[in-house]
């Protein structure tokens, strides 16, 4: 199901199944419910069971490395130059103690690439069976790849808080999203966030009067026509 069905759902039973040319609960609203609702249950569901399903996962397609200096002073350069991405990456839902990246690897989705914690990295060289191989991790909601010599992109999947925020990136030359793709949530968990919206934020709204005279205005406390 798509954001755009979500929304034209939970509006079609705000309004009881009547339609109206000038509703004042808009899909843009609804949306935005629809994408926080998400996130909450999703790391409620999370703190909960410790799982995720792959339902909940967007697709950041081929994302390009950049060659940068390690100094966070531009005018005091090191000679260490590290990998990271050129876009950043969408914010994901806050997991306990991490990102909700679930997956990082080279392109063909094969050479996995682990996740370490940033502070990890200046002992990564010590390891004595892995320190030549590559590494991941987050600073500034850039990904960072140790070792990348040689690495010019890699895969990124993971959970997102807002799942629009994935048309900034391209994936086999088309946006990986829009509001008319599978929205990535599964079906249980549609129907708890139409729950909360439907008996939360849209309660008071719901209660409020359409204008039914197509004029834009609303009709409730607008004078009575004068008798005859």
């Amino acid at each position: 199901m798509t954001l755009n069905e979500i929304a034209y759902n939970i509006l079609n039973l705000v309004r009881g199944g009547r339609s109206s040319n000038n509703e004042h609960i808009s899909t843009s609203q609804i949306k935005f419910n629809v994408k926080y609702y998400r996130a909450m249950l999703i790391r409620r569901d999370f703190a909960r069971n410790g799982m995720i399903t792959r339902h909940l996962e967007q697709d950041l397609g081929c994302l390009e490395l950049i060659k940068v200096d390690a100094s966070k002073c531009c005018n005091l350069p090191v000679e260490c130059a590290v990998y990271r991405t050129k876009k950043k990456l969408p914010r994901t839902v806050r997991f306990n103690f991490r990102d909700a990246i679930t997956h990082v690897s080279d392109v063909s989705g094969l050479g996995t690439i682990p996740m370490v914690e940033p502070h990890a990295v200046q002992w990564l060289n010590y390891e004595k069976y892995t320190s030549g191989k590559y590494k991941a991790y987050m600073i500034e909601d850039y990904m960072y790849i140790y070792n990348a010599d040689g690495l010019g992109y890699i895969n990124v999947r993971g959970i997102f808080e807002d799942p629009e925020d994935v048309a900034l990136f391209d994936c086999d030359g088309s946006d990986c999203y829009d509001d008319n793709m599978d929205f990535p949530i599964p079906m249980d968990m549609l129907q708890m966030i139409t729950q909360g919206i439907m008996s939360g934020e849209l309660m008071l709204l719901s209660g409020s009067v359409n204008d039914t005279t197509n004029d834009t205005l609303q009709d409730q406390g607008r004078p009575a026509a004068p008798k005859q």
